[in-house]
């Protein structure tokens, strides 16, 4: 299997934030929970990430171009769901690293 290192290395960093990586879990979490058809939404994630509406939204940002997200929004909610296919590629990436 051929892997991105720039497309890796971008998945990384994103995690790499403690508060980003709070984010993610959280919308994991709740998206395993089948909050709202399999997706979560964002204002009911800022009751357990104590972060301002902003920081969220930047970090929600990185999370999403990284791939690692997606957002759509549904009236005046922001839902977000995690992209199944990088976890995915991530799990194959950590796997090789396991076997390795």
């Amino acid at each position: 299997m051929a892997v991105n290192n720039k497309r890796l290395v971008k998945i990384m960093k994103a995690l790499g934030n403690e508060h980003r990586l709070a984010l993610y879990l959280e919308i994991a979490q709740q998206q395993e929970a089948g909050f709202e058809d399999h997706a979560c939404v964002v204002s009911d994630i800022m009751k357990y990430v104590k972060l301002s509406a902003p920081t969220i939204s930047h970090h929600l940002k990185e999370l999403a171009n990284a791939e690692l997200i997606s957002t759509e929004r549904h009236g005046k909610y922001l839902m977000a769901r995690i992209v199944k296919d990088t976890l995915e590629e991530l799990d194959r990436v950590l796997s090789l690293v396991r076997g390795a």
